[in-house]
């Protein structure tokens, strides 16, 4: 706005952006959120409260921090008598404090939040099959083996999917609910079906609750500091509701699940009946099948609780272990340009809140799975390179001056120097029609 009273704000990193009174706004709406609140219009009031009160304690002149705009808003919700809500924000914000002077001591600290016994197991696997580096994987494609390795990496996650369908038939008279988590692009739905395929042959079958229904009206969504909803959060969705409902399936009542409409965001109530019938369990495959709010109605030993990630252990160009966020999101890219007509580069852009919701939501409670499914596959780079490098070179330089795309500038730099690193392969042929990479590359 050309009357606002700042034209920029002063980062952390000492960087400098464009002041944007709205990022204030959405971060009153979802500290609000957080408490139950969902007052847009309240958030909005209260973020010109806030540029008020710099304005009014400011010199003249002065560009504000990020820190004391911080101040300011803790300062505003308290004066202005939301005391939960503030309380909700200095949470946040004492959460992000303590993240980042952590930051040093990760490597000292083994990380609650990775799998180090599957890890472990991936990497001794990748080792044996002279896959553990990029250029490993390049020398095995130049021998021409990349068929074989298709086959090697799709026995191992196979063997996986085993194991899951064996521990729960192993506890087919205790267990009621599976949930198949993880976060975004691990391959949940291909997992899913072949779960079901192989218990079917036992006698079980699943109930499938979609908790894509559960969302509640766009209007009330949480929004990034972009003004873009946030569907990744879990408290988008009506938690309370599906607890009532998991808790009365169960019982084996009948609930009438509500459908939510994607094109006007908006959730119609009680519409498809749904029981539970004899020799049937119900599954929720779900991004927040962990967190702890989505099921804290069933008793423990009524779920079984699957999580998938890309958990690939293999050393990249800089000599660095592939990131399995970035994985992911070239995962995602392909699959929301093919079956959801999303942009790749409003995939990179928007990358920087699904992190954030993993980090929050869902990568603290992976330990408390049964099973844990690695869904990578070291071949998938190859086959990512032809489809997206060219892409990724294009994002480093549009990027590259945009101080609020340093997230997304960051991820390019890094991906583009790791495709730019592996053999490219344009044949899909090799790869199984039931491969998880055919959630993403299309048949």
């Amino acid at each position: 706005m050309s009357d606002e009273p700042f034209t920029h704000v002063v980062k952390r990193s000492g960087a400098l952006v464009p002041f944007n009174r709205e990022r204030i706004s959405n971060a009153i709406f979802r500290a609000a959120v957080a408490v139950g609140g969902r007052d847009r219009e309240r958030a909005a009031y209260l973020a010109g409260e806030v540029v008020a009160v710099l304005a009014a304690s400011l010199p003249a002149g002065h560009t504000p921090t990020i820190e004391e705009i911080q101040d300011a808003v803790e300062k505003v919700l308290i004066e202005n008598g939301h005391a939960t809500v503030a309380k909700a924000y200095i949470l946040y914000r004492d959460e992000a404090a303590r993240r980042r002077a952590a930051s040093g001591q990760r490597a000292a600290k083994p990380s609650e939040t990775i799998p180090w016994a599957k890890v472990w197991q991936g990497l001794d696997w990748a080792v044996r099959h002279d896959l553990h580096t990029v250029g490993k994987l390049n020398g095995r494609i130049a021998a021409g083996d990349f068929a074989r390795i298709v086959h090697e990496s799709e026995s191992a996650y196979e063997d996986d999917v085993a194991t899951a369908a064996q521990l729960l038939l192993n506890r087919r008279d205790q267990a009621r609910l599976v949930l198949i988590t993880g976060p975004s692009s691990s391959g949940k739905t291909t997992t899913t079906g072949k779960l079901e395929v192989r218990l079917a042959r036992e006698g079980l079958r699943f109930q499938v609750l979609n908790v894509d229904h559960y969302f509640l009206d766009l209007e009330d969504h949480p929004r990034d500091e972009f003004g873009d909803y946030d569907y990744e959060t879990p408290q988008a969705l009506d938690l309370a509701l599906i607890n009532d409902h998991l808790r009365r399936l169960l019982d084996g009542e009948e609930v009438r699940i509500p459908r939510y409409d994607f094109k006007t965001g908006r959730r119609h109530l009680e519409q498809t009946p749904l029981r539970l019938g004899p020799h049937e369990m119900l599954l929720i495959d779900s991004l927040h099948g962990l967190y702890p709010a989505m099921t804290a109605g069933v008793p423990a030993a009524s779920k079984f609780r699957l999580y998938l990630e890309p958990l690939l252990q293999m050393r990249g160009p800089d000599d660095e272990y592939i990131r399995w966020t970035d994985i992911r999101l070239m995962r995602r890219m392909l699959r929301d340009a093919v079956h959801r007509a999303w942009n790749p580069q409003q995939t990179l852009e928007h990358w920087h809140y699904v992190r954030a919701s993993e980090l929050r939501n869902i990568l603290p409670y992976q330990a408390t799975a049964d099973l844990i499914i690695n869904s990578a596959m070291p071949y998938e780079l190859a086959l990512y390179r032809p489809r997206l490098l060219d892409s990724f070179l294009n994002w480093v330089e549009l990027y590259r001056d945009d101080p609020l795309r340093e997230d997304a500038h960051m991820r390019a730099v890094r991906v583009a120097r790791l495709l730019n690193s592996v053999t490219a392969v344009a044949d899909d042929s090799p790869v199984p029609a039931a491969s998880v990479l055919r959630e993403f590359i299309g048949p």
